[in-house]
């Protein structure tokens, strides 16, 4: 004779073992990637390393999920994460990248409000940006393109309030003597 055998039991443990862990941070992912990347993207050069820098940081902010207190303020553990990553990634450069003084593309002349214009003048100011220290760009990311205060910002980059006010200042200066961004004028 056979032994009956709890199939509930048994189907619940092959679903639990299918989902992930912490099925919250699944669904904190998909609903904040857009917003993450392009946090990520104003940290970076180019959009490839974006992804590989926000992976990054979501891979540690996995790993410390249950260390996490307030899951309310998650966007600000993971935009931490990203500065940090970028930093240690900035320190840890490779020699054979240099900057040069030419750009491998001749540089956009804007002459009216059409959409190719407002490109060029967009890409004129994100090279500009990159231009800007790691620090300076990370606070005017921070406070201009993810809209945060600076109370805000200075929570994120663990400064004062004062450190962001005055490397911003300095930082949007810079960018107002940039020549690229002279056309705007």
């Amino acid at each position: 004779m056979t032994t009956p055998v709890c199939t509930s039991a048994s189907n619940a443990a092959t679903a639990a073992t299918r989902t992930l862990p912490y099925p919250s941070f699944a669904s904190y992912v998909k609903a904040r990637q857009p917003v993450l990347l392009r946090t990520a993207r104003s940290l970076t050069a180019n959009p490839s390393d974006a992804e590989d820098l926000l992976q990054t940081a979501l891979a540690k902010t996995y790993v410390a999920w249950e260390r996490i207190e307030d899951h309310r303020a998650l966007d600000g553990y993971v935009r931490r994460a990203l500065v940090n990553t970028r930093t240690s990634q900035w320190r840890k450069r490779k020699v054979d990248e240099f900057a040069c003084e030419e750009l491998p593309e001749p540089e956009p002349v804007p002459t009216g409000g059409d959409p190719a214009e407002r490109q060029a003048l967009h890409d004129a100011m994100w090279r500009a940006i990159m231009r800007l220290p790691a620090r300076q760009r990370a606070m005017v990311v921070l406070r201009y393109y993810e809209d945060l205060s600076e109370v805000q910002t200075a929570e994120v980059l663990d400064v004062s309030v004062g450190t962001v006010k005055s490397a911003v200042s300095r930082a949007l200066g810079k960018l107002r003597d940039d020549p690229e961004l002279g056309f705007v004028r």
